[in-house]
């Protein structure tokens, strides 16, 4: 199997280096990445080398998630359902992705079906002996904490995708992600339509200039050396993003909702 048709695996532990640039500086990095990667089965397939991720986030009526990530939690979790592509099909990716620090632990199954929501609060109906034991475990994590949590539908966000994997280690990605849209979504769906969707990488969310994305991803117990050398050769600095977190604040100061004063007055 060739590096451009690898999958993800369903459970993964890795770092996630994040870095905000200038869209000038996407061919340079990638020139410089693609000595040691190839562009990944997406993006090879791509006229332009990028393509459409649309995300699917989940919170709490309380939005506990956004809380605890605006609040730096030590060990946080947030929910999201991915599909691809400006017309989505199937499968559909339920995803968990936990953070302890700079550690991040992502949970990843596959659904099939178009009515896959109405599963979620009958656990059984998710069950499928063709999945890999590992899928199943971590589709029957999604469901356990939806219903621990309530959590539902908040936002749905969207970009697009250049992505790289790496030639030379069993695991390692280099993603470029630009043009980032969201709006409000409390039904459980994965099909945008573009025309309802609002940017939200503007200035005030981003330093003036750089609105890109730039991560560099890999097992926790090996960092390339290439990557190290990409950092030192473009003098990356780190910086922290949250699409979730930056998509849903954009949602609630549509309507007039101030957060932060909110935090004080409910309890969680």
């Amino acid at each position: 199997m060739s590096k451009t048709e690898q999958i993800t695996p369903p459970t993964l532990e890795r770092y996630e280096l994040k870095f905000i640039i200038p869209a000038a500086m996407i061919d340079p990095i990638s020139n410089f990445v693609s000595i040691y990667c190839s562009l990944d089965k997406y993006s090879a397939l791509s006229e332009n080398s990028f393509y459409r991720v649309n995300n699917l986030y989940f919170d709490t009526p309380e939005y506990l998630f956004l809380r605890n990530r605006i609040n730096r939690v030590e060990k946080r979790f947030n929910m999201r359902v991915r599909s691809y592509g400006n017309n989505p099909k199937l499968p559909y990716f339920l995803e968990i992705k936990q953070k302890r620090g700079d550690v991040i632990k992502k949970y990843r199954g596959r659904v099939y079906e178009t009515n896959w929501h109405q599963s979620l609060y009958q656990p059984e109906d998710l069950s499928d002996q063709k999945k890999p034991i590992r899928e199943e475990y971590n589709l029957h994590l999604f469901q356990r904490l939806a219903l621990i949590y309530n959590a539902e539908p908040k936002v749905l966000t969207q970009y697009i995708r250049k992505a790289y994997v790496s030639d030379c280690e069993e695991y390692a990605r280099v993603t470029f992600d630009m043009d980032l849209r969201y709006k409000q979504e409390e039904n459980y769906n994965l099909i945008p339509d573009l025309n309802q969707m609002h940017p939200y990488d503007f200035s005030t969310n981003f330093s003036p200039g750089c609105n890109v994305i730039l991560e560099l991803k890999c097992y926790t117990s090996h960092v390339p050396i290439w990557m190290i050398d990409c950092i030192k050769t473009f003098d990356l600095q780190r910086q922290g993003f949250s699409k979730y977190a930056t998509g849903i604040l954009e949602v609630l100061n549509t309507f007039n909702f101030d957060f932060k004063k909110s935090q004080s007055t409910i309890l969680f």
